[in-house]
């Protein structure tokens, strides 16, 4: 793996938030004294200082392809990070107490992209659970809930009631007969509203009951009708007449010569 020396560094010392700090002892490859020195964990890479405050770290662990154990050690709340393969090489740590060991075991053994791996698959399969388990207490389907539908109102409601009028109205003599259309042979409603039906459904007003004609009063109106055209004739001459006189009398009054 090549790693770029000035990137490591920028990223090292940044400002971005590190998994874990704290000064640990780390056993050397070839002498195996052990070397007090600041260490920042940041994703999968652990990094190591000679002071708190240097610049540059010393070296770098990519933990991929590791597993953290505890050892015996002359050092005590000692652990390793060892690598597979039998060239690899072994890392010795030694914490300062009991709790810093466990927090950095802990931190380390999460800090891998294949243990990242395996939550996001476990999380994967807890949700896929869930929903199977809400689909089939919804009536055990497992189909996804369909669009949302709005309740109809009331006012839809009692449209959807309301009686359906026929295609054609009964005619009598050429005109309608609203008697014989809603409420015919009902006993008239002296409330002065509609009311509801026997099955609580809105029933609308009953409309005023067609008036009768005697034979007298249909005689007059059909002589008055046959009648009407030579009355608008005289009435149109008259008016014509008038019209033509006043005219008449205004050019007159145009052309006199005037004093």
């Amino acid at each position: 793996m090549k790693l770029n020396e000035r990137s490591l560094a920028f990223y090292a010392t940044c400002d971005s938030p590190a998994d874990n700090a704290g000064f640990l002892y780390k056993r050397g490859e070839r002498h195996t004294a052990y070397h007090r020195r600041w260490f920042v964990l940041k994703g999968n890479m652990l990094f190591y200082f000679e002071e708190r405050d240097s610049r540059e770290p010393v070296g770098v662990i990519v933990l991929e392809g590791c597993n953290v154990e505890l050892c015996d050690s002359a050092e005590g709340f000692a652990f390793a990070i060892r690598f597979g393969g039998t060239k690899s090489r072994t890392y010795v740590l030694a914490a300062e107490s009991q709790a810093a060991m466990e927090s950095w075991v802990k931190s380390l053994s999460r800090a891998s992209f294949d243990y990242m791996r395996l939550v996001v698959r476990e999380l994967e399969k807890q949700l896929q659970e869930m929903r199977s388990g809400l689909a089939g207490g919804c009536g055990g389907s497992r189909e996804p809930p369909g669009p949302w539908k709005p309740k109809p109102s009331g006012l839809e409601q009692s449209r959807e009631r309301l009686p359906a009028l026929p295609a054609t109205l009964p005619k009598e003599n050429g005109c309608a007969v609203w008697d014989n259309v809603l409420g015919a042979g009902r006993p008239p409603d002296t409330s002065g509203c509609g009311g509801h039906d026997e099955e609580e459904n809105p029933r609308p007003p009953l409309l005023p009951p067609r008036r009768q004609t005697s034979n007298g009063e249909a005689a007059s109106a059909g002589a008055a009708v046959a009648a009407s055209p030579s009355t608008f004739c005289r009435l149109h001459e008259r008016y014509s007449r008038e019209v033509a006189r006043l005219r008449q009398d205004w050019q007159q009054r145009q052309r006199a010569p005037r004093s």
